[in-house]
């Protein structure tokens, strides 16, 4: 079992001085204690102090009563700390993408050493643009939505202050410094008292590589972490790392609130906003009350409390505040700060190409967005999301000015969720009225069986719950549980064609494809069941979306080529030579260039969605095969025919406009720095090279498939049609190049087809008049359908059970038609059962009224079983089938006594 962080935590404890003794402590006065309430090592520098200043332990001591030397704006104490850093030999750079594109196991940027992970084959690094560096990243983080706008410290998105450095032991540096930076940050330039100040010990366990910290912690409020990276791996199989990561990390929201010293974070940043939008809803600012209540609201940060809604309650409870003044003073407020933080969190990611969507990333963003919506439908209030949406983008214009930029984008975005909110929330009530009446518990796990597979979220339950006045518990933890799969989500392992064993000592491929050889000798190293390794190889695999090239080695025929590691597998059938033998190698040319106009025609298509939708528009995958190729686009809605229609034309323009098509091999951190984190779009590619494919300017991508040399060879793109795989994603299936040409000759032999069977040179026309008349002769059909149903209707007698109205009656009409005549004589008092024969199928359609008191889907799924089919419903309505025709008498025997019953 692997070792979680208390584990770790406690192991490295047990010699703490080989990780947390520092000569810095020494020198100024530290010294070491155990914190008598939660146990945790701290440094302080007074000597009587025996609870550490973590929040779980005292309250917020600095609201109304700030310990640094004066108040300080976001704007202008970034400007100090940066220019402080500077001095310091730090190099600042630009903040990075919300969505993290480059690393492959991550959706979003949540926090600011995110930006330095990368991946070189299956291990984990990390790459600095500079050494040492600052930056100010912005960072989403998920885990934590029950305790926002609550805590008084909790964010979706949060600023994140990121020291960074490698050491290597002569390059950058290592605790001793990053530690003194940081207590000259707190001293000098915030002006904090030295004795105000805990550094609390703890570990840090990544995505393969760990290492311990000191939190820095001040008047009950963590302002930051200083990661000491400093081991590759697992707890159980690491290495020491030959450059260790100082990985600092501070809230430096957290430090704005701190000087500021007003009741919670939400003010120090929002206070302007939150001012326009109190007055605007006649929302009363209780600043004393909020004081009051936010100095010891840090207690619901943790993320072990069971009922977030009883631990709110206690907090007023414990400061003499009665659960009515709570309800009207601390909670409609929170509820505002919520929405600020998730309306803010939308914006940064829209800006940088985040859609809200069903899966992956996309679906913690709708979760926010509809929780917004959930709070304003909640109180009733006239407020518009695109409003907040406004002043939040002029707040941070002097930092971010590509929030204004996008505004009109999360506009059309918002007007797009509202809509599938309003139908969610038709759905949502109609499942969870289905699972409170049938008694079932609402545990902690179903909650989250909601939230993942129907987007109900646990807020939701918990309002409708009190309908029905059950009360549905959400705990601190509930969104850590699905986030946890939704921002480390691990791709699938690709099933191997061979046992890895089986190539252990094999010499790695020597790859031709790039050079464009169609022939060539090669040696054949192994051979594995029909398995062919050879020691160069022109054939290209499978892979980046690009089906494998097929031919022939010694005449005998490929019809697959794989990847794994640095080794290339041909599947050959009728292998008729052996390991050693010099082998000839025949690529199917045809078959290659294909697949290669279609791999730059996808390239061609991405860059003319995006000139034609807009910036947020990302490869989200694609598949490149010989007769069509097919893009997946993130986008918010279906294209309609005028999008496609410019798509197809700018992405031949581009082909007409003979542009070169170059590949070059750039270190990683150079193509980033040239050509941005666009190059990333596919996947993160894991290695320290990347193959660079540009067309002119135009376009510029990490890929390692094969392409033409000048948009010319593409020929012609034609867009064929275009789908949703998922939400938030567009399919664009099309042909180009020889592949066009021979669909093209396909469609005039169907056309040639078509009028010689049809015997008119206008086909189209012929059709349409066919269409035209099918239709007709269809409401003709259903005409005297309805006619029918409505005579068998006239004929159809109610039996009397008791203060009940009942009908079981085998009626000729369709499934629609029971429907119809099943509710026409519906009534409170009614119970009918109509069995509807069509050829060897049964199609049965229930319904009851009011007086009934049993679940009438339950009646129906018995029936649908004991006819061979399936069937059921609700409690007031079913339908179902079934196929043993010869048993309808028993049938209807079977729901009279299930009546009677």
């Amino acid at each position: 079992m692997s070792m979680n962080k208390k584990q770790l935590l406690e192991k490295f404890q047990k010699t703490p001085e080989k990780y947390w003794y520092l000569q810095f402590f020494k020198d100024n006065g530290f010294i070491r204690k155990k914190c008598k309430k939660c146990g945790k090592y701290f440094w302080t520098k007074d000597p009587d102090q025996e609870v550490c200043n973590d929040s779980t332990c005292r309250p917020y001591e600095f609201i109304g009563n700030p310990p640094t030397k004066k108040e300080f704006d976001y704007f202008s104490l970034w400007e100090k700390i940066k220019k402080f850093f500077e001095k310091e030999g730090h190099t600042n750079v630009k903040r990075y993408p919300v969505i993290c594109r480059w690393f492959p196991d991550l959706y979003f940027t949540i926090a600011g050493v995110v930006d330095f992970y990368r991946k070189d084959g299956n291990n984990f690094v990390f790459e600095l643009p500079a050494n040492p560096v600052i930056i100010l990243q912005p960072s989403l983080r998920f885990n934590d939505i029950p305790q926002v706008g609550v805590s008084g410290r909790h964010f979706t998105s949060h600023s994140h202050l990121e020291q960074s450095s490698l050491f290597d032991g002569n390059k950058g540096y290592w605790k001793e410094r990053c530690i003194e930076l940081d207590y000259r940050m707190l001293t000098e330039i915030l002006g904090i008292k030295p004795e105000k100040i805990n550094f609390i010990e703890d570990v840090w366990l990544g995505p393969g590589a760990f290492g311990y910290s000191l939190e820095y912690h001040v008047a009950g409020l963590e302002l930051g972490n200083a990661v000491f990276t400093e081991f590759r791996g697992t707890p159980e199989k690491f290495s020491v790392m030959k450059e260790k990561l100082i990985d600092m990390g501070a809230g430096f929201d957290r430090m704005v609130w701190i000087s500021k010293g007003t009741p919670t974070n939400y003010d120090a940043l929002w206070r302007d906003i939150i001012k326009k939008v109190t007055k605007k809803l006649d929302i009363p600012y209780d600043d004393n009350a909020l004081s009051k209540y936010s100095r010891f609201s840090g207690s619901l940060g943790a993320d072990n409390i069971l009922d977030m809604e009883k631990a709110r309650l206690e907090v007023a409870e414990k400061i003499g505040m009665s659960a009515e003044e709570f309800e009207n003073k601390i909670r409609p407020i929170q509820s505002l700060f919520a929405i600020i933080d998730h309306v803010q969190t939308l914006m940064f990611a829209i800006s940088d190409g985040g859609i809200p969507s069903n899966i992956g990333g996309g679906y913690n963003l709708r979760v926010i967005l509809r929780r917004s919506l959930s709070f304003i439908e909640r109180y009733n209030w006239d407020l518009d999301l695109n409003w907040i949406a406004e002043m939040i983008a002029e707040f941070w214009k002097p930092l971010y000015p590509e929030l204004k930029e996008n505004l009109e984008k999360f506009k059309i975005i918002l007007e797009i969720e509202k809509t599938k909110y309003i139908e969610n929330r038709k759905n949502a009530e109609k499942t969870l009225k289905k699972i409170f009446e049938s008694g079932n518990e609402i545990t902690e796990s179903k909650l989250v069986e909601l939230y993942d597979s129907k987007g109900i979220s646990p807020e939701l339950v918990k309002e409708i719950g009190k309908k029905y006045k059950i009360n549905v518990p959400i705990s601190s933890r509930i969104y850590r549980l699905v986030t946890e799969k939704h921002e480390m989500t691990k791709p699938k392992s690709k099933e191997l064609i061979v046992d890895e064993k089986k190539l252990e000592g094999v010499e790695k491929t020597t790859p031709l494809y790039y050079d464009k050889i169609y022939e060539f000798d090669a040696k054949v190293l192994k051979i594995i069941d029909n398995y062919v390794i050879l020691d160069k190889t022109a054939f290209y695999p499978r892979g980046g979306g690009q089906e494998p090239d097929q031919g022939k080695i010694n005449n005998c025929k490929v019809i697959d080529v794989e990847k794994i590691n640095n080794i290339i597998l041909h599947e050959v059938e009728k292998i008729n030579f052996k390991e050693g033998d010099i082998v000839r190698c025949v690529i199917d040319e045809e078959r290659r260039n294909k697949l290669t106009q279609h791999h730059t025609a996808t390239h061609i298509i991405n860059a003319a969605s995006r000139m034609v939708l807009g910036e947020h528009v990302w490869q989200t995958g694609a598949k490149k095969d010989v007769d069509k190729a097919h893009l997946d686009i993130s986008h918010y809605k279906s294209l309609t025919k005028e999008e496609v229609d410019k798509i197809e034309k700018t992405a031949n323009e581009i082909v007409k406009g003979k542009y070169k098509v170059t590949k070059e091999f750039l270190d990683r951190p150079e193509a980033e720095k040239r050509y941005g984190f666009r190059i990333y779009q596919g996947a993160a590619v894991p290695s320290r090279k990347l193959r660079i494919v540009s067309i002119d300017d135009i376009d510029h991508e990490a890929c390692a498939g094969t392409h033409v040399d000048n948009t010319e060879e593409v020929e012609r793109i034609l867009i064929l049609k275009t789908e949703k795989p998922h939400d938030g994603a567009v399919r664009i299936i099309y042909v180009a190049g020889d592949s066009l040409k021979e669909y093209s000759n396909k469609c005039k032999s169907i056309l040639n087809s078509v009028e010689k069977l049809l015997k008119t040179n206008t086909p189209i026309e012929k059709i349409n008049d066919m269409i035209s008349e099918i239709k007709e002769n269809r409401k003709k059909i259903e005409k005297l359908e309805k006619e029918i149903a409505d005579i068998q209707t006239q004929k159809l007698k109610f039996e009397s059970y008791g203060d009940l109205r009942v009908l079981i009656a085998q009626v000729d009409a369709s499934p629609e038609e029971l429907q119809k005549i099943s509710l026409k004589l519906s009534g409170d008092d009614t119970v009918i059962f109509l069995f509807g024969v069509k050829g060897d199928k049964i199609n049965i359609f229930a319904s009851s009224g009011k007086k009934f008191d049993k679940d009438i889907g339950e009646l129906v799924k018995k029936v649908s079983e004991f006819l061979g089919g399936r069937g059921g419903g609700s409690k007031s309505l079913g339908r179902g089938f079934g196929t043993k025709i010869d048993l309808l008498e028993e049938a209807k025997t079977l729901v009279r006594d299930m009546l009677n019953g």
